[in-house]
């Protein structure tokens, strides 16, 4: 890389298309914090005793109660069960949740999502989320190869990996998205091409990718500090997202946001909610909710989010932003998305004006052929796909 890129090194960049895609949509997040046993990368909020686990949807179901003017009677379209692993969660937990929310909160649903891991999708399972109403699959396919599953400590098989579709599919469900980890260290991208082969090859319609991080309170992190695992370099991590990028466009997906890849018809619509700062309520341990002007957030603590919700206390941690922070949010979350940032927006939504401000290092973004505008709207250009993220803190006010 040459000076002016390293001055910009951040996060892998983002793919744009020239099309603005009006979602309007509020949604519900529900923390699932368990997992079977603990990936060595993950630093998410789980626990791997399941004991709980029944306590835990009653008080997500109290949560719901307790919360239900948070939105302010918005209508719902979409839930997304993320965690950890809710898949672990038991069918009749699911309905219960559901129905809380049903009795709740206005609603007319359009997707409903639960993240799953491919050795929970036995036929019953299956036939029951079906029937439940759970329309996407996020099924977390990490690798194909055995190897490396193993490494990670995933609790499924490459075998198991590569039915998951196909045995969801005979149930009739047709929304998937699998997810992958690229950077893992290897002497060539042979590894990395064959693991996203296979992932095209299932047809998934949605691709979600990242890159393999270093967490401090990770297995991967103390073997990193001990010096028993070498990370790959970031100039391999980059070729990798550069293949991720020519592999998925190939095969006819967009790159809508810095690590999300679908067909036309195949985008995540939940988290288009986040992307787009539409207001969103989350439920469970760790979970994080935006009204519109302000986040905030659960405690990342089983014991203390059970206890407050046992006395229908609200353990929820308000973060008032002010007009800075949400223009910052703007200016990253549009720069990992499709949509761009508009200048026109800045001006009359938030006062600013980064043009004058921003002049020098927008001049010099441009000479080094980053950013492609469209009137008033930035975005990025293949080379400025890498950057994303840095570009956009050089453009925080």
């Amino acid at each position: 890389m040459d000076a002016n890129i390293e001055l910009f090194k951040g996060l892998a960049g983002i793919d744009y298309i020239r099309k603005i895609i009006e979602f309007k949509l509020a949604g519900i997040y529900i923390h699932i914090p368990f997992c079977r046993q603990a990936c060595h990368y993950c630093d998410f909020h789980f626990s791997t005793n399941l004991e709980r686990i029944e306590q835990m949807a009653d008080m997500i179901c109290r949560e719901l109660a307790l919360r239900a003017d948070y939105l302010q009677n918005t209508t719902l379209e979409t839930i997304y069960f993320g965690g950890g692993t809710p898949s672990l969660l038991p069918p009749k937990l699911i309905e219960k949740i559901l129905n809380q929310i049903a009795k709740t909160y206005n609603s007319e649903w359009k997707e409903i999502t639960l993240e799953a891991n491919p050795d929970d999708l036995h036929v019953d399972n299956l036939l029951a989320w079906k029937e439940l109403g759970i329309d996407r699959l996020s099924l977390g396919i990490q690798s194909f190869d055995e190897e490396v599953l193993k490494f990670y400590n995933r609790a499924h098989t490459a075998e198991e990996s590569k039915s998951a579709i196909e045995k969801a599919r005979k149930i009739g469900f047709e929304k998937f998205s699998l997810d992958l980890i690229y950077g893992y260290p290897q002497p060539n991208h042979d590894l990395w091409e064959r693991d996203l082969s296979e992932a095209i090859a299932q047809n998934p319609g949605h691709i979600s990718s990242y890159a393999l991080t270093i967490e401090p309170k990770t297995a991967l992190g103390t073997w990193t500090n001990k010096g028993e695992f070498i990370p790959a370099d970031e100039d391999f991590i980059a070729e990798q997202f550069e293949i991720l990028q020519e592999l998925t466009h190939k095969a006819g997906y967009i790159q809508y946001e810095v690590s999300n890849f679908g067909q036309p018809d195949q985008f995540a619509l939940h988290n288009t909610n986040y992307w787009k700062g539409v207001p969103f309520l989350g439920v469970g341990p760790s979970a994080h909710s935006f009204d519109g002007k302000n986040r905030g957030a659960n405690p990342s603590n089983n014991s203390q989010y059970l206890k407050n919700l046992e006395k229908e206390i609200i353990p929820f941690a308000v973060e008032n932003l002010t007009k800075e922070e949400r223009l910052n949010e703007y200016i990253l979350t549009g720069l990992r998305t499709l949509w761009g940032i508009d200048f026109g927006v800045i001006h009359s939504d938030y006062g600013f004006d980064l043009f004058p401000s921003k002049k020098v290092i927008l001049d010099q973004m441009d000479s080094e052929g980053w950013l492609v505008w469209k009137d008033k709207n930035l975005s990025l250009s293949k080379s400025g796909k890498l950057l994303a993220d840095s570009i956009a803190a050089a453009l925080f006010v």
